[in-house]
């Protein structure tokens, strides 16, 4: 008789995490085999594989000597082929030229590699559409930030992302001498002002962390899995924060002059935002974040139009900040 495998006393999401790492290892079980690795029926397993093929993950199942067995699917050659409409291709075509703001990146040459196979598969008519329409759309991508040097890095990350494999990393923190190691959970990827950004959970820290993706100067992807929290969520997380740093939220009030008013007013800058416009063309723009030094530096950046009326804190560091930039630029230099 084989010996009796213990009873696993885990949450279905646990469980769930073991089921996704046997497909992934065996590269084909049976529901037998799950049931009796992980200790459940045949019936809890079936919901378990309903919950994995809801998620996304591409799960097939097929016969094979007899016995039906699971799989992720790693190609897609089983599926139909999908026609495109012009309009389709004119909208891919668009997206794929503001992807240029990751070139360095795989995912830059993940979507070269797409647009291969699509042109491959198109009719010659469409594909001299395809290559007119390639011009309709011009990114200026002014101040992009530079990411050939991350191309390894982001690589490892990108599989860690998507297999939630635990990764050490070295991380050059501006000002240090050297890189810092971390051994973290990486969460999710935030593209931010044409930026990238890694939201993970720092075990040194025991905390959520905000990481540049051009400071990561190595990755290393661990054997060992993390689940995400039940209750995280990527948009809760930065939904108080004005851009990418989390701080505790204030109250902000800005005015605007009726010069760049237009321009203010039709634009959304935060979840939280309200918007009174004045009768003299004034318009004033409230809400509620955190991340002072960007909320300074977005409003400095319209100059004289621009006037922080709340927090007292955040006017008193704008003032200084104008007070030091006109002692530099009203010195006489040789």
């Amino acid at each position: 008789m084989g010996r009796e495998k213990p009873k696993k006393k885990y949450s279905q999401a646990g469980r769930v995490h073991d089921i996704i790492r046997l497909i992934e290892a065996r590269h084909g079980i049976t529901i037998e085999e799950l049931a009796e690795e992980t200790a459940v029926n045949r019936r809890t397993i079936h919901r378990d594989l309903n919950v994995i093929h809801e998620a996304g993950y591409p799960l097939v199942s097929e016969r094979e000597n007899n016995r039906k067995v699971y799989r992720f699917l790693t190609r897609f050659k089983d599926i139909p082929p999908i026609s495109f409409t012009l309009q389709e291709l004119m909208t891919l075509s668009f997206i794929r030229s503001q992807l240029d703001l990751l070139r360095g990146t795989p995912f830059h040459g993940d979507m070269e590699s797409i647009f291969r196979k699509v042109n491959s598969v198109l009719p010659p008519r469409y594909a001299a559409h395809m290559e007119r329409i390639a011009g309709v759309s011009l990114p200026l991508l002014q101040g992009r930030r530079d990411y050939s040097r991350s191309i390894e890095p982001l690589t490892v990350l990108r599989d860690a992302l998507i297999y939630q494999n635990r990764v050490t990393m070295a991380y050059q923190a501006p000002g240090k001498s050297g890189p810092s190691s971390y051994l973290v959970d990486p969460y999710t990827l935030v593209f931010h002002k044409g930026g990238l950004y890694l939201l993970a959970y720092a075990h040194n820290r025991k905390a959520l962390r905000t990481f540049s993706v051009e400071r990561i100067c190595e990755v290393t992807r661990e054997k060992e899995r993390f689940e995400l929290p039940r209750e995280y969520r990527p948009e809760e997380h930065l939904r108080n924060s004005f851009g990418i740093v989390e701080e505790s939220s204030v109250n902000v009030r800005v005015k605007f002059s009726p010069a760049v008013a237009h321009t203010v007013k039709d634009r959304i800058w935060h979840s939280s935002q309200k918007v009174e416009e004045r009768a003299n063309g004034d318009v004033v723009l409230s809400f509620v974040a955190g991340g002072t030094m960007e909320i300074l530096s977005w409003v400095l950046s319209y100059g004289c139009h621009a006037e922080i009326l709340d927090p007292p804190e955040l006017r008193a560091e704008a003032s200084r900040v104008v007070r030091e930039m006109g002692r530099q630029y009203g010195s006489e230099t040789g």
